[in-house]
Protein backbone atom coordinates (compact mmCIF):
# COMPACT_ATOMS: atom_id res chain seq x y z
CA UNK A 1 0.00 0.00 0.00
CA UNK A 2 1.61 3.46 -0.87
CA UNK A 3 0.30 6.30 1.32
CA UNK A 4 0.93 10.13 0.24
CA UNK A 5 1.48 12.54 2.90
CA UNK A 6 1.16 15.82 1.79
CA UNK A 7 1.71 18.92 4.14
CA UNK A 8 3.04 22.44 4.13
CA UNK A 9 3.93 24.89 6.56
CA UNK A 10 6.00 23.73 9.48
CA UNK A 11 4.79 20.22 8.36
CA UNK A 12 3.47 19.66 12.44
CA UNK A 13 0.58 17.53 10.96
CA UNK A 14 2.14 15.38 8.47
CA UNK A 15 5.12 14.37 11.19
CA UNK A 16 2.65 13.54 13.61
CA UNK A 17 0.62 11.39 11.12
CA UNK A 18 3.53 9.66 10.17
CA UNK A 19 4.74 8.76 13.63
CA UNK A 20 1.56 7.42 14.47
CA UNK A 21 1.44 5.19 11.56
CA UNK A 22 4.92 3.62 12.24
CA UNK A 23 4.24 3.24 15.85
CA UNK A 24 1.18 1.37 14.73
CA UNK A 25 3.11 -0.45 12.32
CA UNK A 26 0.98 -0.88 9.71
CA UNK A 27 1.85 -2.16 5.96
CA UNK A 28 2.47 0.57 4.40
CA UNK A 29 5.09 2.54 2.01
CA UNK A 30 5.25 6.15 3.61
CA UNK A 31 6.17 8.75 1.01
CA UNK A 32 6.10 12.88 2.14
CA UNK A 33 5.63 15.15 -0.26
CA UNK A 34 6.21 18.73 1.54
CA UNK A 35 5.12 22.41 -0.27
CA UNK A 36 8.49 23.53 1.42
CA UNK A 37 11.62 21.86 2.41
CA UNK A 38 10.98 22.91 5.94
CA UNK A 39 7.19 20.68 6.02
CA UNK A 40 9.83 17.64 3.95
CA UNK A 41 12.36 17.58 6.55
CA UNK A 42 9.79 17.59 9.20
CA UNK A 43 8.04 14.39 7.63
CA UNK A 44 11.12 12.37 7.50
CA UNK A 45 12.43 12.95 11.37
CA UNK A 46 8.79 11.72 11.61
CA UNK A 47 9.87 8.54 9.61
CA UNK A 48 8.80 8.75 5.82
CA UNK A 49 10.13 6.30 3.91
CA UNK A 50 10.79 8.55 1.12
CA UNK A 51 10.28 12.39 0.31
CA UNK A 52 10.67 14.87 -2.24
CA UNK A 53 9.49 18.68 -2.03
CA UNK A 54 7.44 20.98 -4.31
CA UNK A 55 4.72 20.99 -6.74
CA UNK A 56 5.99 18.42 -9.29
CA UNK A 57 6.28 16.12 -6.46
CA UNK A 58 2.87 16.47 -5.81
CA UNK A 59 1.67 15.65 -9.27
CA UNK A 60 3.57 12.54 -9.96
CA UNK A 61 3.30 10.95 -6.47
CA UNK A 62 -0.75 11.55 -6.60
CA UNK A 63 -0.87 9.18 -9.29
CA UNK A 64 0.90 6.60 -7.55
CA UNK A 65 -0.41 6.41 -4.34
CA UNK A 66 -3.33 4.27 -2.87
CA UNK A 67 -3.85 6.57 -0.56
CA UNK A 68 -3.36 10.69 -0.10
CA UNK A 69 -3.18 12.13 3.32
CA UNK A 70 -3.00 15.68 4.35
CA UNK A 71 -4.68 18.98 5.69
CA UNK A 72 -7.66 19.59 3.66
CA UNK A 73 -6.17 22.89 1.93
CA UNK A 74 -4.11 20.25 -0.53
CA UNK A 75 -7.24 20.11 -2.51
CA UNK A 76 -8.07 23.87 -2.62
CA UNK A 77 -5.88 25.87 -4.83
CA UNK A 78 -3.73 29.02 -3.09
CA UNK A 79 -4.62 27.52 -0.10
CA UNK A 80 -2.10 27.69 2.96
CA UNK A 81 -0.76 31.34 2.31
CA UNK A 82 -0.51 30.16 -1.50
CA UNK A 83 1.52 27.16 -1.10
CA UNK A 84 -1.19 24.70 -2.67
CA UNK A 85 -1.32 25.71 -6.64
CA UNK A 86 -3.84 24.70 -8.57
CA UNK A 87 -1.53 22.06 -10.07
CA UNK A 88 -1.63 20.73 -7.00
CA UNK A 89 -5.00 20.72 -5.79
CA UNK A 90 -6.11 19.42 -9.14
CA UNK A 91 -3.41 16.24 -8.77
CA UNK A 92 -4.51 15.47 -5.46
CA UNK A 93 -8.45 16.34 -6.51
CA UNK A 94 -7.87 14.04 -9.95
CA UNK A 95 -5.80 11.23 -8.27
CA UNK A 96 -7.52 8.13 -8.17
CA UNK A 97 -6.60 7.54 -4.77
CA UNK A 98 -8.29 7.04 -1.46
CA UNK A 99 -7.77 10.72 0.52
CA UNK A 100 -8.27 10.84 4.18
CA UNK A 101 -8.25 14.78 4.62
CA UNK A 102 -7.51 16.46 7.79
CA UNK A 103 -10.43 19.89 8.69
CA UNK A 104 -8.07 22.40 9.41
CA UNK A 105 -9.65 25.96 10.28
CA UNK A 106 -6.34 27.93 8.76
CA UNK A 107 -6.60 30.60 5.86
CA UNK A 108 -10.51 30.87 5.87
CA UNK A 109 -11.17 27.23 4.81
CA UNK A 110 -13.49 26.14 7.79
CA UNK A 111 -15.31 22.77 7.82
CA UNK A 112 -18.24 23.08 9.88
CA UNK A 113 -18.48 21.03 13.01
CA UNK A 114 -15.05 19.62 13.00
CA UNK A 115 -14.05 23.12 14.91
CA UNK A 116 -15.10 21.00 17.89
CA UNK A 117 -12.56 18.40 17.81
CA UNK A 118 -9.17 18.29 18.72
CA UNK A 119 -6.00 17.59 16.27
CA UNK A 120 -5.57 14.66 18.39
CA UNK A 121 -8.86 12.82 17.81
CA UNK A 122 -8.92 14.32 14.10
CA UNK A 123 -5.32 12.12 13.64
CA UNK A 124 -6.79 9.10 15.49
CA UNK A 125 -9.37 9.06 12.91
CA UNK A 126 -7.10 9.19 9.97
CA UNK A 127 -5.14 6.42 11.28
CA UNK A 128 -8.65 4.49 11.86
CA UNK A 129 -10.09 4.80 8.14
CA UNK A 130 -6.43 4.16 6.79
CA UNK A 131 -6.83 1.23 9.49
CA UNK A 132 -9.66 -0.46 7.32
CA UNK A 133 -7.85 0.84 4.22
CA UNK A 134 -5.50 -1.73 4.78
Amino acid sequence: MQVLMIDGQGGRIGKEVIERIKAEQLPCVVTAVGTNSIATAAMLKGGADRAATGENAVIVNARAADVIIGPIAIVIADALLGEITPQMAVAVGQSPAKKLLIPTGQCNNIVVGANDLSVKTLLAGVIAELKQSL
